[in-house]
């Protein structure tokens, strides 16, 4: 978790944590304006199999845009922190919902999260009464896709050493 907030000091990001009880919010503010360019909300939810991580929402604010690598790097240690704090809460795995606003954006986000190392479960898309549970806990259609969180972290674990760390493992 240290290291994650560490790494985004260097890219001009401040990420809180806040919590309560099983609900979480994770703002990215920029150092240097002080304004909030994005949030991830979510919940750690326990299940018949153990607890998952729901992750609600990532939104990014539109002062992303003028940033260099923006939405990824953002959206990236937004995501990064909420995976860190499932596991740390003992989730064993991570679920979201690609939703489907617009075919175009849907069809990148479930790119976006594929490559992150998320896996599609169920297309939820109204058409079975099962869907209708999904949509209520979703807020809309989607793709609804799990990833392991062990998996996550460790392929992403070395984007958040410290430039040092990263540095001296280049040399040696």
């Amino acid at each position: 978790m240290q290291e994650i907030i560490e790494t985004s000091k260097g890219r001009n990001l401040d990420l809180k944590l806040q919590k309560v009880g099983p609900f979480f919010r994770i703002t990215a503010k920029s150092l240097e304006t002080n304004k909030e360019l994005g949030r991830a909300e979510g919940l750690i939810r326990v299940w018949f199999d153990g607890k998952i991580l729901h992750l609600d929402s990532i939104r990014l604010n539109r002062e992303t845009l003028s940033m260099q690598k923006s939405i990824f790097g953002v959206g990236l240690f937004l995501g990064a922190l909420a995976v860190r704090h499932g596991f740390d809460s003992g989730c064993a795995t991570a679920q979201l919902l690609a939703i489907n606003d617009t075919d175009l954006y849907h069809s990148k986000l479930v790119r976006f999260y594929s490559r992150m190392g998320f896996k599609v479960v169920h297309e939820v898309d109204g058409s079975s009464i099962g869907d209708l549970a999904h949509m209520l806990v979703w807020g809309g259609k989607g793709t609804k896709m799990n990833a392991d969180i062990k998996d996550l972290l460790t392929k992403w674990c070395t984007i958040f050493k410290p430039r040092d760390s990263r540095a001296e493992r280049q040399e040696a």
